[in-house]
């Protein structure tokens, strides 16, 4: 019951931030924190303690699944050579800076300062995800930055286990084969199970038509293939990602608009609600794990402002020569400062390094507590709190500064292009209808109106009749040929990603409001 009251004083806590931070134009998940840093502090409120397997088992796999689901596959593949490098080559850099400084500064054991350059080698792409809806980046940019936080929780928890290993093994030592193996098996193992479980999921989509069966599928699919591929040892995040990649590329063709609609309406709960409670949780947490600090630790906000500071370096330093990749094609061949600083400030740290530092076990092999560990949860929770207030409070300042932002003016342009664009198309098939005689002319007449009035930009004005069965066909067939036509537009590359997602909505609304066939 205690827990039960937890949760729901934080998803009311969460519904009151939300509807501040819109009017305010700010992230929910900074606000969140430092919501939950002043809970934690208020006289009387109960600590905090949550196991991480609540966090990894309940909480990570639908925000994952969403967050996957919304990398656009178009752009993923233009970068794809900067987002292998970054989440092999920036996790490793990221964690032997911080670990070597985690020594000099906060006089961590080698072994412990390793397992803390392991926790926070890596972004989040839960936070990455929540503090990058609001911007309006390239899509070359917003997608490096996803799908890096998407795919680097490979190599991360390979290090991770790697330098857990050696915190509890007194004298153990590195075997490289071994790294590379375990590896193999998480990332390689956990991709293909995603991918079994994408290809199942297709299949049992294809032939469901209930909203309601629907609707659970797509809520237990992130848990199926996170659960699977822990069941054999494989990265279990790993799994979740490669399914939401892979489902959200062909999820438009598996449903029609009534269940698309309601499918984007109960994730929007789902991961209003789990956003709430996680942020909310790592905010509670800090304070918390402060108390339990051994004596003689009390320079640990120091500490974590210097570790936060190396990640940041390393991030931009590491950016910097994939910028060619990434930058608008009038800047392409030249390296940009601009570019890599917002890469750098937009890849926050979150809830996944918070769960992996809770994971850490409490004693050694032979049965002594585990030296540095109350300090390495402190300075992970601390660097985590530090990226997602500062970084995420001063992110839309960074991209607007930096001149890649993309207009309003440009984001209407496109969008009112694009509905032009469906629109003659749709007139066009029309007319040829028309000339055909295939369906009758009053059907016909009052498709046509309506086409010819967006296209004048004048409002549409309803002529009193009823929508017969014959107007109702017509109008699913038109709304079709411009899906058809969204979908080209998308593939040549004449739209966004965001574009083509807030169309599709469009003509999915347009279809359900005719009914059922």
């Amino acid at each position: 019951m205690h827990v039960v009251g937890i949760v729901l004083v934080l998803v009311v806590l969460g519904t009151a931030v939300a509807t501040f931070a819109g009017r305010l134009r700010v992230p929910a998940p900074s606000l969140l924190v430092l919501a939950g840093v002043g809970v934690a502090l208020i006289p009387g409120v109960p600590a905090l303690h949550v196991p991480p397997q609540v966090i990894g088992m309940v909480v990570l796999p639908p925000l994952l699944y969403a967050s996957a689901e919304e990398l656009s596959l178009r752009d993923l593949r233009t970068v794809w050579r900067p987002v292998t490098i970054l989440s092999f080559g920036l996790v490793f850099a990221s964690a032997a800076a911080v670990g070597f400084v985690a020594v000099a500064v906060a006089g961590l054991p080698p072994a412990m300062a390793f397992v803390l350059g392991a926790v926070l080698s890596s972004t989040d792409p839960v936070a990455v995800t929540a503090l990058g809806r609001r911007l309006a980046l390239p899509g070359r940019v917003q997608v490096l930055v996803q799908a890096e936080s998407l795919f680097n929780d490979a190599t991360s928890l390979v290090l991770f286990k790697v330098a857990v290993g050696i915190a509890v093994a007194v004298g153990a030592a590195v075997s490289v084969p071994a790294a590379g193996g375990e590896f193999l098996l998480l990332g390689g193992g956990g991709s293909l199970v995603g991918a079994a479980v994408a290809g199942l999921v297709w299949l049992v989509r294809r032939r469901t038509a209930d909203p309601v069966l629907e609707t659970v599928i797509a809520l237990v699919t992130p848990y199926a293939a996170y659960v699977l591929a822990e069941s054999v040892h494989t990265s279990g995040v790993t799994s979740v990602v490669v399914a939401g990649v892979l489902l959200g590329r062909s999820g438009h063709r598996l449903t029609d608009a009534h269940i698309r609609l309601q499918l984007s309406a109960v994730y929007a709960v789902v991961v209003f609600l789990l956003e709430s409670v996680v942020f909310s949780i790592v905010g509670l947490e800090l304070p918390t794990l402060v108390r339990d600090l051994p004596a003689g630790t009390g320079w640990w906000p120091l500490q974590a402002l210097t570790l936060a500071a190396v990640l940041i370096a390393v991030r931009v330093l590491s950016t910097l020569p994939l910028t060619r990749a990434v930058r608008p094609s009038q800047g392409r061949g030249r390296l940009s400062w601009r570019v890599a600083g917002v890469v750098t400030w937009a890849g926050t740290r979150g809830v996944m390094p918070l769960a992996a530092a809770l994971s850490i076990p409490l004693l050694t092999d032979d049965g002594t507590k585990l030296a540095g560990r109350p300090l390495v949860l402190v300075l992970t929770t601390a660097v985590v709190v530090f990226t997602l207030v500062v970084q995420g409070l001063t992110l839309a300042a960074v991209v607007n500064r930096s001149g890649l932002a993309l207009e309003p003016e440009h984001t209407a342009r496109e969008e009112d292009d694009a509905r032009d664009t469906l629109n003659r198309t749709a007139l066009d098939h029309v007319e040829h209808l028309a000339e055909l005689e295939a369906l009758p002319d009053t059907a016909v007449d009052r498709v046509r109106r309506a086409l010819t009035a967006r296209l004048d930009r004048t409002p549409e004005t309803p002529d009193g009749t009823t929508a017969d069965a014959s107007y109702r066909q017509l109008r699913r067939e038109v709304i079709a040929v411009q899906s058809t036509e969204l979908r080209r537009l998308y593939d040549e590359h004449r739209i966004s990603d965001t574009t083509r997602r807030r169309l599709q909505q469009d003509l999915d609304r347009e279809e359900a409001a005719l009914g059922t066939p």
